[in-house]
C-alpha cells in the first residue's frame, strides 16, 4: 500500500478533527467487517464545515460504513451486522449505518427507482456516488490510513459538484446538489 498524499493526509487530519470520525475509526478493528470503510457525507462534509468556519460536526446526520461479503446478501445478515456495530458505538451519541455494498443491487432500484449494478467490492460502491466529488472512503491500516478517492481529495477541498457517469441520474443529481449548496452556498456546481 503507497504512502498517503500530502493532500490525503491533509484531508485525513481534517476528518479526524469530527470526534466522531475519530471514534469510530478508532473502535474500527472491533467491528472486524470485511472490506470496510467509512465514507461519503462525514468526511466530505467535515472538510466543508471546516472550509466555511462552521464546527466539524455541523449536520453530519449519520455516519456511513461500507462493506463487502458476498456470502450473506440477506437482510437479516446486515441487520446483525449493524446491530455488532451499534454495541460498539454505544455512548458516541451518533447514527452509523452499515450496509453491505454486495447486496445494494438488490434494493437498489425499488428505493431510488433506477437499476443498479452488482458490485465487486466496497470501492465499487464508493466509485458510483451521484457527486463524483464525494466518491471517498478511509479505513485504518496496520501501516496508517488506506484514503480511496477517485477524483482526488483535492476535488473535495476545491468545492466543486459534478455528475458521476457511473450513476447518471440527473434529478437525483440535482436533488443532491441543491441540497449540498444550500448549506455551502460556495460549492459549484461544474458538470
Amino acid at each position: 500500500m503507497p504512502s498517503l498524499t500530502a493532500a490525503q493526509a491533509a484531508f485525513v487530519a481534517q476528518v479526524l478533527r469530527n470526534p466522531a470520525n475519530a471514534a469510530l475509526l478508532d473502535r474500527w478493528p472491533a467491528f472486524d467487517l470485511p472490506d470496510a470503510w467509512l465514507v461519503a457525507g462525514c468526511l466530505f462534509q467535515a472538510v466543508w464545515n471546516l472550509r466555511g468556519g462552521r464546527p466539524v460536526q455541523e449536520g453530519i446526520k449519520d455516519y456511513d460504513l461500507f462493506y463487502f461479503d458476498p456470502d450473506d446478501l440477506s437482510e437479516a445478515g446486515e441487520r446483525a451486522v449493524q446491530a455488532k456495530v451499534d454495541a460498539h458505538i454505544e455512548g458516541l451519541g451518533i447514527t452509523v449505518e452499515a450496509k453491505n455494498q454486495a447486496r445494494v443491487h438488490l434494493w437498489y432500484q425499488d428505493f431510488f427507482g433506477h437499476p443498479y449494478p452488482a458490485l465487486r467490492d466496497s470501492r465499487d460502491g464508493i466509485d458510483r456516488f451521484l457527486v463524483r466529488e464525494t466518491c471517498v472512503g478511509i479505513r485504518p491500516t496496520a501501516a496508517g490510513w488506506d484514503v480511496h478517492a477517485p477524483q482526488g481529495v483535492e476535488a473535495i477541498a476545491a468545492g466543486t459538484l459534478s455528475r458521476n457517469p457511473l450513476t447518471p441520474h440527473a434529478a437525483l443529481f440535482d436533488a443532491k446538489a441543491a441540497s449540498y449548496r444550500a448549506r455551502w452556498p460556495w460549492l459549484r456546481i461544474v458538470g
